[in-house]
């Protein structure tokens, strides 16, 4: 029963000496805070300080107006946001407010993500494609090389698949 009593005291003073310790240690914080606050200094570049002026008046900082504690806020001319805003048809959408299932408009936008983006330069596209550039290659062979890789793997896949197959099969 003799350990049964020490042991809740060794508890406590273990705790006091943490609960100092973090109190020396916020005390210690606090201090670091206000020499902080407390002493702004111009921060140079290198270790010395000017002994003068540095002689560019244009450079000096003027005062500033005290900022507003209030944001401030500018009218808006209201009819113009509801004019921009597109009424929605009331037959896209069910009694619940979901939007119906649309599968013209679904194949549309698919059509429209897989085609190539209009460009800005049509010419430098056709300078491009057909090599009119020196030096440089033209698109369509680098087209018809990328595409003949593509169907060499595709046919050594498919060996491999018929080889397997055949093999397992047996």
């Amino acid at each position: 029963m003799g350990l049964l009593k020490k042991k809740p005291d060794a508890l406590s003073d273990k705790a006091r000496a943490l609960n100092d310790r973090i109190a020396a240690l916020e005390a210690e914080i606090k201090k670091l805070d206000t020499q902080i606050a407390r002493t702004p200094e111009p921060k140079f570049r290198s270790g010395s300080v000017p002994d003068r002026p540095t002689g560019a008046p244009h450079l000096e900082k003027k005062a500033t107006p005290p900022r507003p504690s209030e944001p401030v806020f500018e009218p808006v001319n209201q009819a113009k946001l509801a004019a921009r805003e597109e009424p929605q048809a009331p037959e896209l959408f069910n009694e619940l407010g979901l939007r119906k299932y649309d599968l013209p408009a679904l194949l549309a936008r698919w059509r429209n993500h897989f085609r190539a983006p209009t460009t800005s330069n049509p010419r430098l596209v056709n300078y491009l494609a057909a090599g009119g550039v020196q030096g440089l290659r033209p698109l369509r062979y680098e087209k018809r090389v990328a595409r003949n890789r593509f169907f060499a793997l595709v046919i050594i896949v498919t060996l491999v698949l018929l080889g397997l197959f055949l093999i397992l099969k047996r």
